[in-house]
C-alpha cells in the first residue's frame, strides 16, 4: 500500500481512521513510524494511537516492546502509560478514551493512527462494539471463586465453548478478562447480546503485517532474548519493590507473572524461563493471526526478507474508503 493510495483514500474520507494490525515481534512500530513520516512528508499530520492492552501501563516499557519518547521520531502518540498496574481495564473502556483521543485529533485537523495487536480492543473501535455495562458482584464472586479452583481451565474452556471469538483474544491465564467475560456471557445470557457491532462512525482504512511463520518464530525469538539483554529481570524487580504482584491486572501481561516467580522461587532455570515466554509469544501471536485472517478489510503487507525504506504495495483499484 503506497502513500499516494493512503493519500488518496484520505482525501475521498469524511472522517479517515488508519488501522495497522499484526502479530506480535511482527514490526507494527517501525512500520506505522514510517507511514506517518511519508505521510507527513506529504503535509498530512499523523497522530499515532496504542491499541496494545499490555503498553496503557506504567513501569510496563521493556516486556510489553514499548516505544521509548526518543524513538518516536516526533509522532504524536495517545493512549501510553495512562494506567497504574493495579487497575483493572476493559474494552468497553479502552473504546471510550480511543473514540475521545480520535475525535480530538481529528479536531486538529490530523489523521489519527490506530497501532496495536490487541484483538478485541481493536474490534471495539472499528467495529463500534456496544458492550454491556451492568454488573453483578454476586456472579462476579462466583466465577473468581471458579477460576482459583484450576486456574482457570474450567471457565476458559466454558468461555471458548460458549464465544470463542472472545476466548481466542486472550489467554485463559488473564483472571480478569475471562471472569469478566463469562460474567458477561452469564448476565445476558448470549455472546452477541455481549457485544453488538453496529456500522463504523469512521473511514477505514486497515492494513496489517503479514510475517511467515518461520520468520515470525525467529523474530518473537530474538525479542525475547533482547528484552531480558535490555534489563527486563530489573524492571520487573522494580516492579516488585514498588509494591506490585501478580495478582494485578498489569502483571497479567506475558511473561511477567512468569519472572517474578522466577525472582521469587528461583525455578525454572533463565533458559527455561525465556523458553516459556517465547512459547507464549508464539502461541499468542497464532490467536492474533487466527482473530485477523477472517478480516476482508485489511489489506496484507508482506515485508522484505531484507530491512529496506517502506515503499508499499498500491491498492487494487477501486479499494480503499470502507
Amino acid at each position: 500500500m503506497s502513500i499516494a493510495a493512503i493519500i488518496s483514500f484520505i482525501g475521498t474520507a469524511a472522517r479517515p481512521l488508519l488501522v495497522l494490525v499484526g502479530p506480535t515481534a511482527s514490526g507494527k512500530t517501525d512500520l506505522s513510524l514510517s507511514i506517518a513520516e511519508g505521510l507527513r512528508a506529504q503535509g498530512r499530520g499523523v497522530e499515532i494511537i496504542n491499541a496494545d492492552s499490555r503498553q496503557l501501563y506504567c513501569h510496563l516499557d521493556i516486556g510489553t516492546g514499548k516505544i521509548r519518547p526518543e524513538e518516536m521520531r516526533g509522532i504524536p502518540h495517545h493512549l501510553l502509560n495512562v494506567l497504574d498496574p493495579k487497575e483493572g481495564v476493559t474494552a468497553a473502556w479502552y473504546k471510550a478514551e480511543a473514540e475521545r483521543v480520535i475525535g480530538e485529533i481529528h479536531a486538529r485537523g490530523n489523521i489519527p493512527f490506530l497501532v496495536g495487536g490487541s484483538m478485541l480492543y481493536v474490534s471495539a473501535v472499528i467495529d463500534n462494539l456496544q458492550f454491556v455495562k451492568k454488573a453483578d458482584r454476586a456472579l462476579r464472586e462466583r466465577l473468581e471463586e471458579e477460576y482459583d479452583r484450576d486456574q482457570g481451565a474450567t471457565l476458559y474452556r466454558r468461555l471458548a465453548a460458549q464465544d470463542p471469538e472472545t476466548a481466542v483474544s486472550f489467554d485463559r491465564r488473564n483472571k480478569p478478562y475471562v471472569v469478566r467475560a463469562m460474567e458477561i456471557l452469564e448476565s445476558i445470557g448470549t455472546p452477541s447480546g455481549a457485544k453488538r457491532k453496529e456500522a463504523s462512525p469512521y473511514d477505514l482504512l486497515l492494513f496489517g503485517l503479514a510475517i511467515p511463520r518461520a520468520a515470525l518464530v525467529q523474530k518473537i525469538d530474538a525479542r525475547v532474548e533482547q528484552m531480558f539483554a535490555d534489563g527486563w529481570l530489573e524492571e520487573v524487580r522494580s516492579l516488585l519493590a514498588r509494591g506490585y504482584r501478580t495478582d494485578d491486572p498489569g502483571l497479567q501481561s506475558v511473561g511477567y507473572r512468569d519472572i517474578v516467580t522466577f525472582l521469587e522461587r528461583g525455578e525454572p532455570s533463565l533458559e527455561r524461563l525465556k523458553e516459556s515466554i517465547k512459547a507464549q509469544s508464539r502461541q499468542y501471536a497464532r490467536r492474533q493471526m487466527t482473530w485477523w485472517r477472517r478480516d476482508e478489510r485489511i489489506h496484507w503487507i508482506v515485508p522484505s526478507p531484507v530491512p529496506q525504506p517502506y515503499s508499499g504495495h498500491p491498492l487494487p483499484d477501486g479499494e480503499g474508503k470502507r
